[in-house]
């Protein structure tokens, strides 16, 4: 996915002076940009496109900045100078687009969607073909059953062969399509949603809430949809669900472009604001991020959502505080789900509350559906270890290791715990060789294992994982400790004295005094 649309992100546009007109606007809405003051930058990029309306660079920037801030109109202006210039992105394409079936001109559309199959987003240009074929009186299914293309395109074709066959009420062939494609788990739950809203719109509202209860989905998510099932609808369900895949991708431009298009189709879907706000923040537009979010409605399907992408934002935005005040409130709702207890003591937990953290995940294990969870019971074993519970910590890790036997995460955890005790040190051996089986080239995993078998006497075997967890994490603080002490021990002095010294350098207060020691002294006979 990401190759295919990595052309589609925007080009700068040639880096040069602005002509002459309103210089000190340009200059001013840079500074608000890097204030963090989207507002007031899009208003200034506005003044200086209006005083240098040839300008490109100026164009790119307020193009882009529009868009974050939901300027419809500014960003237009912007597309259509960087399209004469010959530098428009491909995506300006997909504004135009959206743009037209938001003015109810089909010919404007028809041209966009031919501009989308010359280019690198060509891959959406038959599922958009087919809804405008729906809104001609045409078969939006033959027209993509007709159509040809690559693996992507084909995707995107089958989720809205799906959604054409309910719009044209081939209801019984349609609950086919969605079956296939939902038994493998493609598109889930967005799909599910739409295929939901889509039902309600025909006036199958009964099949709309069975399909949403089959996957527990809130059925408010079809409050106040009701509308017309057109080509606008269907573009804004393809955009959102570009935007969906593209979330994870670090394609933070593309999916604000992709989600403001959606609002501009269908301005209630709240689902597409949180996609939206997430990009922003991704982005580094904090405000934005949170007025879209203020945005959601407070009694619909995505309220809760929203809650939870606000705790996101902040967090990102280091204002941790507030989010951790914000995830408490949420973990405490009614409603709340195990996934708000954890994200809690995650919050907890980088604060160094440890014991609230463990608090937080026993909370998220009681609740329904979690008890099976290994992540869980890793989560509370690591949080109780560092809280200096190490006997309570114990049963969960080895619960989280029976769980999820094939996870190295948490036999590497467990097994260096051991390891670090001597306790069952054979036993926590074989957990760091599982470990470093599942993930060869882990520093960290190559370190501890290393060690156990140093622990245990075996330093030939020991000696060259410890160095290879050296060349891939140099400025570790441990391994540089572990491989001075292993170098130590084979009587490689000044070896051990260099390892030492990096160790040192990178040091955390409570160890900066023990390596300190071992630079002065060397290692104790039988110590550790």
């Amino acid at each position: 996915m990401l190759a295919a649309i990595a052309l589609a992100l925007p080009v700068a546009a040639q880096e040069r002076p602005p002509v002459a007109g309103d210089p000190a606007a340009y200059v001013r809405a840079r500074a608000a940009d890097a204030d963090g003051a989207p507002e007031r930058a899009g208003i200034g990029y506005a003044r200086a496109l209006a005083a240098a309306p040839d300008d490109a660079k100026i164009a790119q920037r307020a193009y882009r900045q529009a868009l974050a801030v939901g300027d419809y109109s500014l960003a237009s202006r912007a597309a259509a100078i960087l399209v004469k210039a010959g530098v428009a992105p491909p995506d300006t394409d997909l504004l135009a687009l959206a743009m037209a079936l938001r003015q109810g001109d089909a010919a404007s559309a028809q041209i966009a969607v031919n501009r989308l199959g010359r280019g690198p987003l060509d891959f959406l240009a038959p599922a958009l073909g087919a809804w405008l074929a729906h809104d001609r009186g045409a078969s939006g299914v033959a027209y993509l059953d007709a159509q040809s293309g690559n693996a992507l395109a084909r995707r995107y074709n089958a989720r809205h062969r799906a959604l054409l066959l309910i719009a044209e009420r081939r209801l019984g062939e349609a609950m086919t399509d969605l079956a296939l494609l939902l038994g493998t788990g493609d598109a889930e739950p967005d799909l599910r949603i739409d295929a939901a809203l889509l039902f309600d719109r025909v006036g199958e509202g009964r099949a709309a809430k069975r399909l949403l209860a089959q996957a527990g989905t809130d059925p408010r998510v079809l409050a106040k949809r009701r509308g017309k099932v057109d080509a606008a609808f269907g573009t804004a369900r393809l955009f959102l669900g570009l935007a969906a895949d593209l979330s994870t991708d670090e394609m933070g431009p593309l999916v604000v472009l992709l989600t403001r298009a959606a609002l501009l189709l269908d301005p209630g879907d709240d689902r597409a604001r949180l996609y939206l706000a997430e990009a922003l923040s991704v982005e580094g537009a904090t405000q934005p991020a949170l007025d879209v979010l203020d945005a959601v409605g407070t009694r619909g399907g995505f309220a809760h959502g929203a809650g939870v992408g606000r705790v996101q934002v902040l967090r990102r935005a280091g204002r941790d505080a507030d989010a951790l005040a914000l995830a408490a409130r949420l973990s405490d709702e009614r409603t709340a789900s195990s996934s708000d207890a954890e994200t809690y003591g995650d919050l907890l937990a980088e604060e160094s509350r440890f014991a609230d953290a463990a608090n937080a995940y026993r909370t998220a294990l009681d609740r329904d559906g979690a008890p099976g969870e290994w992540r869980l019971y890793y989560l509370l074993g690591t949080a109780l270890d560092r809280a200096g519970r190490w006997d309570e910590a114990l049963p969960a890790l080895r619960q989280a290791t029976a769980l999820a036997p094939d996870e190295a995460e948490p036999l590497h955890y467990l097994g260096d715990a051991q390891v670090r005790r001597g306790e069952n040190v054979a036993g926590a051996q074989a957990l760091l060789e599982r470990a470093a089986t599942l993930k060869p080239e882990d520093p960290a995993i190559a370190d501890s294992l290393g060690w156990s078998y140093v622990q245990r006497g075996d330093l030939a075997r020991g000696l060259p994982l410890i160095e290879k967890a050296a060349r891939g994490d140099p400025a570790g603080s441990r391994v540089n400790e572990h491989l001075g002490d292993a170098y130590w021990r084979l009587g490689r002095r000044y070896e051990a004295r260099y390892a030492w010294r990096a160790a040192a350098l990178f040091a955390e207060a409570d160890d900066a005094s023990r390596i300190a020691a071992k630079l002065t002294d060397g290692l104790a006979p039988q110590s550790n």
